[in-house]
């Protein structure tokens, strides 16, 4: 017989837990690339929000020459009238509609970060387990 004697086997339950790491490591592959699938599908939906946002700018103009059309019609006995509530009725949309937007984007988590943290806890648990 030589001296060396055979590699000893890491025993059942270091097996397992090299097999609980590589799933957990498969898990977290996982959901890594369905945030990076996530994250495209928001570009997505930014470049639709582009679209929409030419559309509401055309709507825009066509309120804006709506209003001058208003004002035209009362040059002679409400101009200044029909200017003053128009300049004040669409700076408080605008300024809702601002308030209202924030509110939502600062709501906004990033996509998948706890339940990444929380797998990689989950791995460090289980390599550090003897």
């Amino acid at each position: 017989m030589s001296g060396t004697a055979p590699p000893s086997s890491p025993g059942l339950l270091g097996s397992l837990r090299d097999l609980g790491n590589g799933l957990l490591g498969t898990v977290e592959d996982r959901l890594h690339l369905f945030s990076v699938e996530l994250q495209e599908e928001k570009y997505r939906l930014i470049r639709i929000f582009i679209g929409i946002s030419a559309a509401l700018f055309s709507g825009m103009l066509a309120i804006t020459f709506a209003s001058l059309t208003l004002v035209y019609l009362f040059w002679d006995t409400a101009r200044l009238a029909i200017l003053g509530g128009l300049t004040f009725f669409y700076a408080g949309v605008l300024a809702a509609i601002i308030v209202l937007l924030r509110r939502f984007i600062a709501r906004q988590p990033q996509p998948f970060s706890a339940t990444q943290q929380e797998l990689q806890k989950d791995r460090a648990c289980i390599l550090n387990k003897s």
